[in-house]
């Protein structure tokens, strides 16, 4: 019986809506779906959403507005890629902060379009795509001063991925807005093989890929002179020259053996040390980072790495750091368990990194002739 009237609720409802024809689209998670008004939910912010596995699949159950078909919709910080690494939202205890309920509007803005049959116009596509959202206004200090190489303040925008070939797109279009930038890098690879080491080159478009996009990033002038670190690093080799191409690329290299013996907080100070707190930033992690124990849906796993609590230890002693964009790749959930643990780390990894864009502020906290000065003119690595 009750289910009947259920379904008959749901046809007169049904029918009552289709009466209206100036109904809009929903941009988002149904708001219905969110108990603020109905109840008094103890907590910083008083709203409590149902499941995480109903409604609408954002990242953290994100507002939804489709930003590369209408610019009517402004944000602070945008997320694009992957529906399948999702999170609920919440607040982050270490930092202290709850991304989700803060100054800045975060909305997901769904995917960027690309091709699957020609990659050299995927990548096209990719930087196009990634470049409109993060040229516009923001939703918080439009007008003010930034780090920008226009002296404007911009949103900013993580990108949820598959294969890292996507950074170097992604580095051609933050740099067109900032200039050269500083790189930290998580992975357990260097990612800057020369392309005839890795994959042989046979064309031009075969040496754009996983294991080279840092190479051209370098070769292009995308990258910031000696400002630039990768952190997690126990990837096989070819021979010691590739750690002597990867410093000609301007990197420097943390080992994920390193924590054994220094512990996160050593390896929290290489890497601030390295890119300092002033000048913009730009992070790129793979999810191969961690451990297969605990991120086993990646294409190229290996095995020594951090744990999910390391890695995320870590990324919040780099709390303070101007990101002004961000990534995650390599997280393949055809692969992953029953458990969804690839996606589960992946979502809880971009959650310490929203936090601490969240945390930093507006970017034109960094406006003024320094940064801008900086974009333009590239970046020195001096604090």
């Amino acid at each position: 019986m009750f289910a009947k009237l259920v379904c008959i609720g749901s046809l007169a409802f049904a029918a009552l809506a289709h009466d209206s024809h100036e109904q809009k689209p929903i941009a988002g998670p149904h708001k219905g779906l969110w108990y603020q008004g109905f109840n008094n939910i103890p907590g910083d912010g008083g709203t409590q959403a149902d499941s995480v596995f109903s409604g609408i699949s954002t990242f953290g159950r994100l507002p939804y507005f489709p930003c590369l078909a209408s610019d009517e919709e402004k944000y602070d910080i945008a997320f694009i890629g992957s529906r399948k690494v999702r999170f609920s939202g919440g607040y982050n205890v270490p930092l202290d902060a709850n991304p989700f309920n803060s100054w800045a509007k975060v909305l997901d803005c769904g995917d960027i379009p690309v091709t699957s049959y020609d990659n050299a116009y995927a990548i096209q596509q990719i930087e196009q795509g990634h470049n409109l959202i993060l040229s516009r206004p923001p939703f918080t200090d439009a007008t003010k001063a930034g780090p920008s190489k226009k002296g404007k303040t911009l949103p900013r925008v993580i990108t949820l991925g598959g294969d890292h070939t996507i950074t170097l797109p992604l580095l051609r279009s933050v740099v067109a807005a900032y200039g050269p930038i500083s790189v930290i890098h998580f992975d357990s690879h260097l990612d800057t093989w020369r392309p005839k080491v890795f994959g042989g080159a046979p064309t031009t478009q075969a040496s754009i890929n996983h294991g080279t996009y840092f190479y051209h990033a370098h070769e292009e002038g995308l990258l910031a002179n000696d400002t630039n670190i990768h952190a997690g690093i126990r990837t096989t080799l070819s021979g010691l020259s590739d750690y002597e191409n990867d410093g000609y690329c301007g990197f420097q290299i943390v080992e994920a053996r390193e924590i054994d013996t220094i512990g996160t907080a050593g390896i929290i100070k290489k890497i601030r040390d390295r890119v300092g707190t002033k000048k913009p930033v730009y992070l790129s992690i793979d999810i191969d980072t961690l451990d297969p124990a605990y991120a086993p849906a990646t294409g190229t796993p290996e095995t020594g790495g951090w744990s999910t609590r390391e890695l995320r230890t870590i990324l919040r002693g780099l709390e303070g750091i101007n990101f002004v964009a961000a990534d995650i790749v390599e997280v393949a959930p055809a692969y992953d368990t029953n458990a969804e643990l690839t996606t589960m780390a992946a979502a809880d990894t971009l959650f310490e990194v929203m936090s601490m864009m969240v945390k930093r502020g507006p970017l034109s906290a960094m406006g003024g002739e320094d940064a801008v000065e900086s974009g333009k003119k590239g970046l020195d690595g001096e604090e």
